[in-house]
């Protein structure tokens, strides 16, 4: 297995990990909401709850894309900062030593 195989097994693994807790926080909610409803049949509790699970699922499912994708924005601003930052070190550097190397000259000439 490489590397890359590895890397691709934690993500899967942690996103069931993450989409069974959304499941469970959602079951939780749902559970909380239906038990102020006293008034509700149990089929109607169970239909309530099915419901309000699927949509907890569903927004945070939304988030996480939405997340995802903010995520993704802001590594590529941060990698073109980067690039510009390592190109501005590379040309100080480049002048630097044609500074140096000028210096030397004038040194050995004098």
């Amino acid at each position: 297995m490489t590397a890359h195989d590895e890397r691709d097994l934690v993500r899967q693994v942690e996103g069931h990990l993450m989409l069974a807790a959304a499941r469970e926080e959602g079951r939780g909610a749902a559970l909380r909401l239906s038990s102020r409803l006293g008034w509700l049949t149990e089929s109607q509790r169970d239909d309530l709850e099915r419901h309000f699970e699927a949509e907890y699922l569903a927004l945070a499912r939304l988030s996480w894309g939405r997340t995802a994708e903010r995520a993704q924005e802001l590594r590529q601003a941060y990698e073109a900062r980067y690039r510009a930052l390592r190109r501005r070190l590379l040309a100080c550097c480049v002048l630097g030593c044609a500074l140096l190397a000028a210096a030397a000259l004038v040194a050995r000439a004098a």
